[in-house]
């Protein structure tokens, strides 16, 4: 006996369950025309996460009509300016709407240090607390979680300390299946015992088994984001197959030289990673400016690992189909 849901139901819960990243920026450090700086947006259930804040990130979030109000984590890979800049113009904004719940920002020991100072000076009247949450980037460790998702950081190599982030969906319980639970009558008290894995037991002393009235959850996702890294095995085991990886590609080949002196990848050695980690699908970005078509990186990175797309403005990654 099938629930058959409609269009409607099938469409209200690919929102409730999606997991997509939003690229607002994936250029390096040089401004250009073609690209912002580095940004994203993890949109999970309606809970937004941003990870890094470049320039422009707060206009990127608007033409992206993404919701300022759901955003309430910031993640900071490191402090090089293409990375964070963005984040005092993004807390100011954030008080003028009028916002009042908390804002956490997790991001290397000197976070305090370099921004305190700003929001001291250009955000006295904050109608919100902005709070710290330093973390160590030589390590991989937990730094974030709730009922849906966990963050950890992954350690990176480049020329200022600098740490990744590993975001995790927590395991789903499963789906009640209604016409089942009409047929033998549960009450509405049992369904969360029931999605917990407990039979059923009618008044007539029948058991039901939970696997009759539930159909498995979808399984959970992991999203790695990795930039700015020089190539870097050490970091292989913990993005282990995970569903979608972000990994820098700064440079071509031909620039292999300029990438190892800015501690920074080519797309082949992106590939190489992803590969070697057996990830699903990779995205290359943080592009150098020297670029005008990345179409030559995308080609370097295919040679080695095919399932490549390369990273843009307005990019939307959906993890959960």
């Amino acid at each position: 006996m099938a629930f058959k849901r409609t269009t409607a139901q099938i469409n209200r819960y690919r929102l409730m369950e999606r997991f997509e990243v939003n690229i607002l920026g994936c250029g390096s450090a040089l401004p250009t025309t073609k690209h912002f700086l580095s940004s994203q947006v993890v949109n999970l259930r309606d809970k937004l996460y941003m990870i890094d804040c470049g320039e422009g990130s707060q206009l990127q979030f608007r033409a992206m009509k993404l919701k300022f109000q759901r955003l309430n984590h910031i993640f900071i890979s490191h402090l090089h300016g293409d990375h964070c800049f963005g984040l005092p113009g993004l807390i100011s904004t954030l008080g003028l709407l009028g916002r009042t719940s908390d804002l956490h920002i997790y991001a290397q020991p000197d976070a305090p240090i370099v921004f305190q100072p700003l929001l001291d000076y250009f955000c006295k009247q904050l109608p919100y607390k902005v709070i710290f949450h330093p973390f160590h980037p030589a390590r991989n460790e937990l730094i974030f979680e709730d009922r849906t998702l966990k963050v950890s950081t992954i350690p990176l190599k480049h020329r200022v300390p600098s740490a990744g982030f590993l975001l995790e969906e927590k395991p789903k319980s499963p789906h009640i299946i209604r016409e089942m639970i009409d047929f033998y009558q549960v009450p509405v008290s049992r369904i969360h015992a029931i999605k917990n894995g407990m039979d059923y037991i009618t008044p007539e002393g029948e058991i039901i088994p939970h696997q009759r009235l539930t159909r498995p959850a979808e399984p959970a996702h992991r999203y790695a984001y990795c930039s700015d890294t020089a190539y870097y095995e050490k970091i292989i085991p913990i993005i282990e197959g995970v569903d979608v990886l972000y990994h820098e590609a700064t440079f071509g080949e031909e620039d292999l030289a300029r990438a190892k002196e800015t501690f920074h990848s080519s797309a082949r050695q992106a590939a190489s990673i992803a590969k070697a980690a057996n990830v699903k699908k990779l995205v290359l970005g943080h592009f150098s400016a020297r670029y005008p078509d990345e179409t030559i990186l995308l080609n370097e990175a295919r040679e080695i690992f095919p399932n490549t797309i390369l990273a843009n403005e307005k990019l939307l990654i959906n993890l959960s189909i």
